[in-house]
């Protein structure tokens, strides 16, 4: 028969009862030890960063992974649940790093490799403890006892292992690809990685033209905060289904072409230009136009220097006309 529920449970209290009473009677291992002639249900839990506590992204993903696990030994399967950590990478050198001032790979071979490599380990174990508490706490089944980390020399070798099978069967190819990169640790990064320290800064701009081969009287005009990647210019960009506008500029007599929405960017008053066209950007797809450096003329053959169109060209910023730098990823 059931209790009744107090109106004024103190929902703490109750937290501490129910994990004592699970560490008292060892209810995990029990279970475990219950269902281990049943069918096997293997879960290794995708492994976090040994960097720091658990966040709310942590916690909705385990609590799932608890409901997954559970709902699969209560179907009769004996469920191998183990926790992991993903021990390689930037984050645990960055905590590290930042942790004894460490600024490049000058002072890491000042300290020694072996130094390193135990001042790593260690923050690795001292989190992972940590989690430990913190997990239980909130309910889930899972065998930290019985742990993998990346770090540990039969996991890497199984890797590599995976590795060579792919490789002998052909699966593996060597490739090209503009990557971020770190200075201080002389390594790629991984997109997450270069992400993790992001910061919105006053970057300088400018605006740049280019003259159409049709008309040199004529200029699109394309914004830009990264003006060193403009020597590799190979294509401008506008959006099909936004209405641009050709201009005459009242104070240069100059004709120029850009996202009507746009023109305040440009200009502070409607005074200081005169709209004399009004069309889709569909209308200048295909247009040629003449590049800023004579760098890549010989790209024009293969269709450089032409005006595409795409929507990911927006109104929020610049004029609407994206300047196409494929070397620099732009």
């Amino acid at each position: 028969m059931l209790q009744q529920v107090p109106e004024n449970i103190n929902f703490p209290a109750e937290e501490e009862k129910i994990l004592e009473f699970w560490t008292e009677f060892n209810c995990f291992q029990e279970c475990l030890k219950q269902s281990k002639h049943k069918p096997k249900f293997t879960f290794y839990d995708g492994p976090p960063f040994a960097t720091g506590l658990p966040h709310y992204g942590h916690i909705l993903a385990g609590t799932i992974k608890d409901i997954v696990t559970r709902y699969a030994h209560q179907s009769g399967f004996h469920v191998d649940r183990r926790f992991g950590w993903d021990c390689h990478g930037l984050p645990v050198e960055y905590e590290i790093d930042k942790t004894l001032g460490i600024r490049g790979p000058e002072d890491v071979a000042k300290m020694g490799i072996t130094e390193y490599n135990n001042q790593c380990r260690a923050i690795v174990m001292r989190y992972s403890a940590e989690w430990k508490s913190t997990v239980s706490r909130l309910g889930r089944w899972i065998d930290f006892d019985n742990d993998y980390k990346t770090l540990y020399p039969q996991f890497m070798e199984s890797v590599w292992w995976v590795f060579k099978q792919l490789y002998d069967k052909g699966l593996v190819y060597r490739g090209v690809k503009v990557m971020p990169f770190s200075t201080a640790c002389n390594t790629p990064l991984s997109n997450f990685e270069s992400h993790q320290n992001y910061k919105d800064v006053q970057d300088p701009s400018v605006f740049v033209t280019f003259p159409l081969e049709e008309d040199e009287t004529v200029s699109l005009v394309a914004w830009t905060t990264t003006p060193w990647t403009l020597p590799s210019n190979l294509a401008v960009c506008v959006n099909p289904e936004i209405q641009y506008v050709k201009i005459k500029d009242v104070a240069r007599g100059r004709l120029l072409i850009l996202m009507e929405a746009r023109l305040s960017a440009l200009y502070k008053l409607e005074s200081d230009y005169e709209i004399l066209e009004r069309f889709p950007g569909a209308y200048l797809k295909g247009k040629k136009y003449r590049p800023l450096f004579d760098y890549f003329l010989k790209c024009k053959e293969n269709g450089a220097f032409t005006v595409l169109v795409d929507n990911y060209v927006k109104e929020e910023e610049g004029t609407g006309v994206v300047h196409q730098a494929p070397y620099f990823g732009a």
